[in-house]
């Protein structure tokens, strides 16, 4: 049994996992760069160590220093949250080495499903919809002719490892091919070490639509239904919803059960997220997410179980306590993420002391953030500074209440994102719900 965590992170989620260890009755361990030195993860969790100065690299991304400080402080598990080493196997494999307890998938889930190629030939075999194109890797560019020629153009060459739109060409005719082709296998080789590419049919327009799974050890697995989160801007969600009002209910069915199906498929433990592409046609997998993700809080406030703590009974090897009929969905739930970026500035990031802060309370409404009054923001790393999520009975009674809370929150000291996202909130095609990952790109809304 889990008694003593340190959590590899920082921000908001360090606070959001001190809270329910604190329920649990399990001592926990911050770490810190000096740049944190004052920060709440800091302030709230039982002991703290500091492990290097400012820049991540020589701190949260530090794998040895990390596990120096889980064996100074005789921590018996690590909870990596989301972000820095959440996804990394090297890290997964080192904490293995030294028998600690990892809040998470085993290392060989990590290794299959962060594999792009290896992840679809996985949903492939299991029988869950992957976008059309490639099965396993595309090793010459005589092969990508011959996969173009039963997809048809345009489509996509990616890299097995890419991420962050590294090693992603679009091809749009024959001649481009080529090219398109080797710089892909370049660019994967460059930034991952790793030149395998793949190919998948180009879908321009549809809603990002995943699944929040829970698996044990023990071969369980349920769902705890859908989340959409197609309002993003590059590829950094800043609106997530809760459930996705565009599935019907025959669609809605079947995309939970391929989620299960997915997570059973790669012998899944812990809280994971199988994210999809929903079409006009269909729905296709995209990846899977083998961590806990920032907008879990969606579906905590939807069904009202803590997803941390089922993370920590899963690392103990407990069997599911929650079965799939347990899992009651009421209302529509939204969040928005509020960040510390200016968006008159092509969202600059933005770092400063708070001057003045209240943040919103009340019926089905829940705040989680790292800020207090005086905090200063460090500009070292990611700019979330709070997500605010509202409860309604239905989709427009939660857009007219997040819209209230919005305006009842202030945050002065440095620019937020709090504004841009009271008029997207406003704007008649959200309201409407006509809504797709392009959304922020083919809608002015600054």
């Amino acid at each position: 049994m889990i008694k003593r965590l340190l959590i590899a992170n920082r921000g908001e989620i360090a606070v959001r996992i001190i809270r329910t260890c604190r329920m649990m009755n399990i001592t926990t361990i911050a770490i810190y760069s000096e740049a944190d030195r004052n920060s709440l993860h800091v302030q709230l969790a039982d002991e703290a160590i500091c492990i290097g100065p400012n820049q991540s690299a020589e701190s949260y991304l530090d794998i040895d220093r990390i596990l120096e400080a889980c064996n100074m402080s005789k921590a018996d598990a690590i909870h990596p949250g989301y972000g820095f080493l959440s996804e990394s196997t090297t890290f997964r494999q080192r904490v293995d080495e030294e028998n600690i307890i990892f809040v998470g998938p085993s290392f060989k889930t990590m290794d299959l499903m962060g594999d792009k190629i290896k992840a679809r030939e996985t949903m492939y075999q299991a029988n869950v919809p992957i976008i059309p194109g490639s099965i396993g890797e595309v090793k010459t560019v005589e092969e990508a002719r011959e996969t173009a020629e039963k997809v048809g153009f345009p489509f996509v060459i990616k890299a097995a490892s890419g991420g962050g739109g590294k090693g992603i060409r679009i091809v749009h005719e024959a001649s481009e091919l080529e090219k398109n082709f080797k710089e892909a296998q370049s660019e994967g080789e460059k930034y991952f070490g790793d030149k395998r590419v793949y190919i998948e049919t180009f879908i321009d327009k549809a809603r990002h639509v995943e699944v929040q799974v829970l698996g044990s050890r023990h071969g369980e697995a349920i769902h705890l239904g859908e989340r959409d989160c197609s309002i993003q801007r590059k590829n950094q969600k800043l609106i997530e919803e809760a459930p996705c009002t565009a599935l019907d209910s025959k669609t809605r069915a079947s995309l939970h059960a391929d989620a299960v199906k997915a997570a059973k498929a790669c012998n899944y433990e812990s809280a994971g997220t199988i994210e999809f592409l929903l079409t006009d046609n269909g729905y296709y997998f995209l990846e899977m997410n083998t961590r806990i993700q920032v907008e879990h809080t969606v579906t905590e406030l939807l069904t009202g179980v803590d997803l941390i703590k089922q993370q920590i009974l899963m690392a103990n090897g407990e069997h599911l306590s929650l079965k799939q009929e347990d899992i009651k969905f009421e209302g529509h739930v939204i969040e928005c993420r509020i960040n510390a970026e200016n968006p008159e500035k092509q969202f600059r990031p933005a770092a400063g002391k708070v001057l003045a802060l209240h943040l919103p309370n009340g019926f089905n409404t829940r705040v989680d953030s790292m800020l207090y009054d005086g905090y200063m923001i460090p500009p070292y790393y990611d700019s979330l500074v709070a997500k605010i999520l509202v409860k309604g009975t239905d989709r427009l009674e939660a857009i007219e209440k997040m819209k209230g809370t919005l305006e009842e929150t202030v945050i002065d000291g440095f620019p937020t994102t709090l504004d841009f996202l009271y008029r997207v909130l406003s704007y008649e095609p959200y309201i409407n719900n006509d809504i797709t990952i392009k959304f922020l790109h083919e809608h002015k809304i600054v």
